[in-house]
């Protein structure tokens, strides 16, 4: 049995600007800020003894949002008694979608998704509303499953994007280390960030990069940034106010990107049918359209 559904319109999504839940301060910081998606977290900024109150507090934070569709909350892991707790009291204000940490799969995504419709349900919220964003890489076992999300399942329309981290992949590894002498990621936080673009790229949705925690570091954000989107990636997470304009910068393409780009859209129309094309004194083929046609989908 197919169980696709008409995707909901998706926002923009370079820069996800996170906010712990229990800071009303932070959140209005966030949800006030050229973030393209505000992440309201219910998950590792909010103590367990918080958690109750910063429920109430992001409920409350998004109900009194004009722009609802842009807030977005990360939950707490489908495997734990919180999330139930979470969803309950979030979805009935309409966040634009839910943040899934420590997703271990496609079956990940159909509990959640049966989650979200017996609560849409409940409050007159239209099925498949609320989407869903899935934190891939943070369990040893989730590194096995990036490739699950592709194909046809409960909850596939809502998958909007997939991000990955290496701080709670570090710590199931019992890992001292992150990051070598150049600030580069050791190999296995590569390959993390690997599968996750792979495995993004496979399910159709948008590849997310992970956050930079030297925030105060402008320029090694932006070059960051930047050398993530020329691998396929869509966007970024955010930790601080500062890091969101270089990340919308980063992300945005330029005039001459875009130039280009019509170019080679152009130079096919010219020769319908064609493989292959000249342009500019070289030989152009259909990946090279496929790729202006998704940064001009970009761009708009």
């Amino acid at each position: 049995m197919a169980h696709t559904a008409p995707h909901p319109a998706l926002p923009k999504m370079r820069s996800w600007l996170f906010a712990p839940g229990d800071s009303e301060k932070k959140m209005a910081k966030a949800a006030a800020s050229n973030a393209d998606i505000a992440l309201l977290d219910l998950e590792d900024s909010v103590s367990p003894e918080n958690k109750p109150a910063a429920r109430a507090m992001v409920a409350e934070q998004i109900a009194e949002s004009d722009n609802r569709a842009r807030l977005w909350v990360r939950i707490n892991p489908v495997s734990t008694e919180d999330c139930i707790a979470d969803l309950a009291a979030i979805i009935p204000a309409q966040p634009g979608g839910v943040f899934l940490p420590k997703a271990e799969g496609a079956a990940d995504i159909t509990q959640l998704h049966h989650y979200l419709t017996a609560l849409e349900a409940a409050h007159g919220i239209p099925q498949g509303r609320t989407l869903i964003a899935a934190l891939v890489t943070e369990t040893a076992a989730a590194m096995f499953r990036t490739g699950d999300y592709a194909g046809d399942y409960p909850g596939k329309a809502r998958l909007a994007a997939m991000s990955w981290g290496a701080e709670d992949l570090s710590a199931a590894l019992g890992a001292r280390e992150q990051r070598g002498p150049d600030g580069e990621y050791a190999h296995t936080y590569e390959l993390a960030r690997s599968l996750c673009l792979i495995g993004a790229s496979a399910a159709g949705v948008a590849a997310i990069e992970t956050v930079q925690p030297e925030f105060r570091d402008l320029a090694a954000l932006e070059r960051r940034a930047r050398g993530v989107r020329a691998a396929g990636f869509r966007g970024m997470l955010a930790i601080h106010p500062a890091q969101v304009d270089p990340i919308n910068a980063a992300f945005t393409p330029s005039e001459g990107e875009l130039a280009h780009a019509r170019a080679v859209v152009q130079a096919f129309a010219d020769h319908p049918g064609a493989g292959v094309v000249a342009m500019d004194g070289a030989m152009l083929d259909r990946p090279h359209l496929a790729l202006a046609q998704r940064l001009l989908a970009e761009g708009q």
